[in-house]
């Protein structure tokens, strides 16, 4: 069903919503799914970071005899 929608269903649909909702609102929320998008990135990158640093400070655990083995 969805493989049928072309660049005039799409601007057909945009119209629809750009008159039942109104600019402003429309706007207004485009902005905060801008605003959510960047904090995801964000708490991705920071998630990220946590990991790697993590990881940095991570002792070695392996006994020494088992360290030579191959």
């Amino acid at each position: 069903m969805l493989n049928n929608i072309g660049i005039p269903g799409i601007l057909l649909i945009a119209v629809v919503v750009l008159v039942l909702f109104g600019r402003g609102k429309v706007s207004s929320l485009m902005g905060e799914v801008g605003k959510g998008i960047t904090a995801f990135k964000r708490g991705v990158s920071d998630g990220d970071k946590e990991i790697t640093d993590d990881m940095a400070s991570a002792k070695d655990v392996t006994p020494a005899d088992e360290k030579d083995k191959v």
